[in-house]
């Protein structure tokens, strides 16, 4: 369980002896080119060969891959005209940002993630008003009628096309809550890039009026020196929390350390004590009815995690290979931001993949052999 009290949680203690960016990483990319060849050699075989002409938009289209190891950068490679200083859509791995910034909410006492939606947020959604609460957005488990579809699938049956890019874009939040809900908040899980956006413009309601309209840059990414972030907003000023940040590879990978150091940055705690650990918790919801989930796919707070739910028949991790103990922000078209506790392994790979042959587990794995 998490501390009930602010004090507590901005009290607690930080990882002692970690290794920190200033205004740049230290750079030992070259130690991995002297002492690894092989291992590098065959991590761009892997990830930076094209299939037929890029324009084709076939096979692997890896961006961008940059990995820390203690805090130091010790590798990185930019290719399809991607570079160190170029923004990159994160897709889906904007989930974890919302899920991030709900818990910079709850340390400075504006969200209780038990509360319900509208005791923040002005909806004219009487079911998910008085029904679906914060940790239900959290957990993917509101409820919610919500078609998660994409491109080439149906265009006119998806609530998150509708959301991104039609009528929903005008207010998303209002969007996603006028859903029916489809089962009792709480008892199912479904993915949801709705349930991401609603949240981050509940959490967004609650700071703005304490911590005015850039909050998250304030609190969040300005303290990591997180200095490319964008962040899209819809129509009324809502911020798009499932989809729609943009940031360069070195930004994500200070993103992913400062998840390794569980939610510090140079000593300083900005996540609650313990909402790390519970971010990577399986929900009730997920344990008893899974909707619509990718085979081996297991989520917790937004983010993907490496464990077993014997609960809905997933008897062996995702990844075999990797630690137990792997988690990761995972994005549409191949985005990632990979985790390594045990390790003290950061991972970001930024890519266009547009189509499906990605395997995430062997990526993950000749990343970590360039490691020293």
């Amino acid at each position: 369980m998490l501390a009930p009290l602010t004090a507590v949680w901005l009290a607690a203690t930080c990882p002692q002896g970690q290794v920190y960016p200033a205004d740049d990483f230290v750079d030992r990319t070259a130690d991995a080119k002297l002492f690894r060849p092989e291992a590098v050699q065959a991590l761009e075989d892997y990830a930076f060969t094209l299939t037929g002409a890029d324009e084709e938009r076939k096979g692997l289209r890896t961006d961008a891959v940059v990995i820390l190891k203690n805090g130091e950068l010790v590798y990185e490679r930019y290719a399809r005209g991607s570079a160190a200083s170029k923004r990159h859509i994160g897709w889906s791995v904007t989930k974890t940002f919302s899920n991030t910034l709900t818990g910079v909410a709850v340390a400075h006492g504006a969200v209780n993630i038990d509360e319900h939606l509208c005791a923040y947020l002005k909806l004219d959604a009487p079911d998910a008003c008085a029904q679906v609460t914060v940790r239900h957005l959290l957990e993917f488990s509101s409820g919610f009628d919500w078609k998660e579809l994409y491109e080439n699938q149906s265009n006119q049956e998806s609530s998150t096309l509708a959301m991104l890019y039609g009528v929903g874009h005008a207010d998303m939040a209002s969007f996603v809550a006028r859903h029916a809900l489809r089962d009792p908040p709480g008892t199912t899980y479904m993915y949801s890039t709705g349930e991401s956006a609603l949240l981050l413009s509940t959490v967004n309601a609650a700071m703005k009026p304490r911590y005015g309209a850039e909050w998250p840059w304030t609190l969040l990414f300005e303290p990591l020196g997180m200095k490319s972030v964008v962040l899209e907003r819809d129509a009324s000023g809502g911020f798009s929390g499932g989809s729609h940040l943009f940031a360069t590879a070195r930004d994500y990978a200070r993103y992913g350390l400062f998840w390794l150091h569980d939610g510090c940055w140079n000593g300083k705690r900005i996540l609650p004590e313990g909402w790390a650990a519970q971010s990577k918790q399986i929900s009730q919801g997920f344990k008893q009815k899974p909707l619509e989930r990718d085979d081996g796919e297991v989520y917790a707070w937004q983010w993907t995690v490496n464990t077993a739910v014997p609960e809905v028949g997933q008897v062996e991790r995702p990844f075999k290979t990797l630690p137990a103990t792997e988690f990761a922000a995972r994005g549409h078209w191949g985005q990632s931001v990979t985790v390594l506790p045990e390790q003290g392994v950061v991972i970001v790979r930024l890519a266009d993949d547009r189509e499906s042959g990605f395997d995430f587990e062997k990526f993950v794995t000749l990343a970590l052999a360039v490691t020293p």
